[in-house]
């Protein structure tokens, strides 16, 4: 990649999540969307359509067309979790680099085999967590990195929405990688992981939802323990309204973020030695914001760092390692082993 040319991206799949992806791609300055790709053919015209205003958007009535497209730098993969090692695979061996939606695979076994198809052809792979991206989460990060909040203690984080769908949804399609946690869930966990580390154990209890197809959870409530003490709660739902919030403890105070999925802003709050927790004990509060702008809602944040590895001839993201990735997967697929939910073939 030259330093000024801009990143020709492609979409693989046109589904809500490639829909906010497109929004924001249109922000990051360095960055095209050249081109996408449906199954059907008119699916893929019409997201071309409302995405054209840097430039017109070929439309491929296939994935092999969408990543057989010479005018394609990166394909984005939108695609549902079950698909994605498929996929990958397709832009992999087209000799395309890749940024693939989250969970980055249904399992850490797959993860492993789209890990070792990127070594294989030489090309780059990013698990699409924006979070790790998050101009306000780094700079989160680097302020309990460097004690300016004191010492953390406990963190709750929860994600959850009612899913309104038939049973042919692929939010309850096992085969396509139903599950709270793989969707949601691992937000909190991903955000836990982020601000401490690996966890040292992981428990969880779940409502789990039996099917022909395998088993999945509908609800789910996990606890982590991490370096230094510091104990989490994370929950996710798809059967209830959460409120996105996320709240760290610390031994000086707290920090606040309204919508941690989706931050503007973290509020630290200093409470005096020894005193209530009520208002008037409290210093002023911080607002903790990033060094760098959020870019639309968060997923510009993300292309510009795929954009920046790509010119710098990165192979991995130093904010989503494939480490970190494999690491989050593996935790996954023990939490779903510990509350039942399976997918057929496991």
């Amino acid at each position: 990649m030259t330093s000024t040319a801009p990143i020709r991206w492609g979409i693989l799949a046109t589904g809500k999540i490639a829909h906010s992806f497109a929004t924001d791609l249109l922000l990051v300055p360095d960055a095209r969307l050249t081109a996408v790709g449906s199954r059907r053919l008119p699916a893929a015209e019409e997201f071309a359509a409302a995405y054209d205003a840097r430039g017109p958007v070929r439309a491929h009535g296939s994935y092999e067309d969408l990543v057989a497209d010479p005018e394609v730098d990166v394909v984005y993969i939108a695609s549902p979790h079950g698909l994605h090692l498929e996929h990958a695979r397709l832009a992999l061996e087209a000799g395309k680099h890749v940024l693939c939606e989250k969970a980055l695979t249904l399992n850490v076994t797959e993860a492993e085999e789209m890990i070792a198809l990127a070594r294989q052809h030489d090309r780059f792979l990013m698990e699409a967590m924006w979070t790790a991206c998050h101009p306000v989460v780094r700079k989160l990060q680097e302020g309990l990195r460097e004690g300016r909040f004191g010492t953390p203690r406990l963190l709750h984080a929860e994600l959850g929405f009612v899913v309104s769908a038939d049973a042919s949804n692929r939010m309850f399609d096992p085969t396509l990688g139903a599950s709270a946690l793989l969707d949601m869930g691992i937000y909190p966990l991903t955000f836990a992981h982020l601000l401490f580390g690996e966890a040292e154990s992981l428990t969880a209890q779940a409502d789990v939802r039996e099917t022909d197809a395998g088993s999945f959870d509908v609800d789910i409530v996990m606890t982590g323990k991490y370096a230094g003490g510091v104990l989490a709660t994370m929950n996710s739902s798809m059967s209830s309204w959460s409120s996105r919030a996320a709240a760290i403890a610390t031994d000086r105070g707290r920090i606040e973020l309204a919508d941690f999925h989706h931050p503007t802003r973290a509020v630290f709050t200093e409470y005096a030695v020894g005193s209530t927790n009520d208002s008037s004990s409290t210093a002023p509060v911080v607002e903790i914001v990033g060094d760098e702008p959020v870019i639309g809602r968060g997923y510009g944040n993300e292309a510009a760092e795929v954009g920046r590895c790509l010119r710098a001839g990165l192979r991995e993201s130093p904010l989503v390692p494939w480490a970190q990735s494999l690491t989050l997967l593996r935790q996954m697929d023990t939490i779903r082993e510990m509350v039942g939910a399976r997918y057929v073939g496991e």
